[in-house]
């Protein structure tokens, strides 16, 4: 045998073999361990679901990176080199490339189903209820709804919830939505996956109604979702967006399945049923 016959023959036994051992493309993922409705490291969450579709149209294995969602949590994985794909991310997110949107929730009013329902940050009522909304961070950085409030002068009723919570419990943002069912808060305004999720799963069910108006001076109540990569990942943004596309379908069932609340592009609410 010649030695470049020998090279060439060697070289495709190697990838034979490699097929045959299960040596399949691999998509790897950073993801939170411990943050439904969107993952946790049991791959119950919806984003965990969506990744998997992912995968499955681009005939890649799933690897995850999981690492807490704190402030530094895209330096930490992605830029570290931990992973190709953040699934959930705001589209536009600055420092790293974001696919098209794969849907856009927004803020919600949660409230219980005997209580009046709430619809606007205007409703005079808000100035006597005890409103619950996330804090991010020890520095008491605000969530949009939060600035809402103080930019309405309503300050002295309104109790935070950290967003990271106890880390030792099982989906510390939940804190929220609970507090709703136990009547330590009136009304919760929360991110609308979390509220959407865990607000069905209480013993009744809560209402959840979306927050308006849509954009309170400079800060909105919506926000369009995507999948983040490295700036020079173009080629697998492609990839991903195509799968994306193909998929729409059973994307949707899965958010729908999580009672996500939806928002189309003329803003109109897609409350699943």
């Amino acid at each position: 045998m010649r030695s470049g016959c020998r090279k060439s023959c060697i070289a495709w036994l190697l990838l034979v073999a490699s097929v045959i051992v299960g040596h399949a493309r691999e998509l790897r993922v950073c993801s939170d361990p411990n943050n439904l409705p969107f993952s946790n490291d049991r791959l119950e969450g919806y984003e965990n679901k969506i990744v998997d579709v992912i995968a499955g149209e681009l005939r890649a294995s799933v690897q995850y990176t999981w690492w807490p969602q704190r402030r530094g949590f895209v330096r930490n994985t992605l830029k570290a080199g931990l992973c190709d794909l953040i699934p959930g991310t705001v589209s536009g997110l600055g420092a790293v490339r974001t696919t098209v949107p794969y849907y856009r929730s927004t803020y919600v009013f949660v409230t219980r189903p005997e209580a009046e329902e709430i619809t606007s940050l205007d409703d005079p009522k808000l100035r006597k209820l005890l409103i619950g909304v996330h804090l991010i961070g020890d520095d008491g950085f605000n969530v949009p709804p939060a600035h809402a409030l103080a930019r309405r002068g309503i300050i002295e009723n309104v109790l935070g919830f950290s967003i990271y919570g106890d880390y030792r419990q099982d989906n510390p943002p939940a804190r929220l939505i609970e507090a709703v069912t136990a009547g330590k808060v009136d009304v919760a305004i929360a991110w609308g996956p979390l509220a959407g999720y865990f607000g069905a799963r209480q013993d009744p069910s809560l209402r959840v109604t979306p927050v308006n108006p849509i954009r309170d001076e400079r800060f909105p109540m919506t926000f369009p979702i995507a999948m983040a990569l490295l700036p020079e990942n173009g080629s697998l943004k492609h990839e991903v967006e195509d799968a994306i596309a193909k998929r729409r379908t059973e994307v949707d069932a899965i958010l729908s399945a999580f009672h996500v609340p939806r928002v189309d592009a003329f803003s109109r609410l897609a409350m699943p049923r």
